[in-house]
């Protein structure tokens, strides 16, 4: 296992697909700078998330957007072109623009609810030794 952590720009649009034995798995392309002194270049990884993590982050995972992705690195040939793969582990969100290629998109709004805890009745401000 290669293990890298990349941050860059969505190329495109996240795409979530069913695999024939009914798995899902979201994939995208991010963009990253590479910088030589003062060679310039972008390496393109295709990205990709499965389950039930992947279907949840497609819609935040849109084009123009700064994401930070860590996970296994491998490659692919296609057509005599290697291609750079990046199996994804964790997904960090960094903002900026959100564009369908005809304009600004917003997001969609984030519950609030679903990302917090679930209260606990155990436990009670008087009980904590701190």
């Amino acid at each position: 296992m290669k293990t890298i952590i990349i941050a860059g720009n969505i190329g495109k649009n996240a795409e979530t697909r069913a695999t024939q034995g009914g798995d899902k798995v979201t994939s995208w392309t991010v963009a990253v700078e590479d910088r030589t002194g003062q060679d310039k270049r972008t390496l393109w990884f295709d990205c990709s998330l499965w389950g039930k993590r992947g279907e949840a982050l497609a819609p935040y995972l849109t084009k123009g957007g700064k994401v930070t992705v860590a996970g296994d690195l491998s490659t692919r040939e296609y057509e005599g072109k290697t291609y750079l793969t990046l199996r994804a582990d964790q997904v960090t969100l960094m903002g900026g623009k959100q564009d369908n290629g005809d304009g600004y998109q917003e997001r969609p709004p984030i519950n609030d609810k679903a990302m917090q805890a679930p209260p606990r009745d155990d436990l009670e401000a008087d009980s904590i030794p701190f």
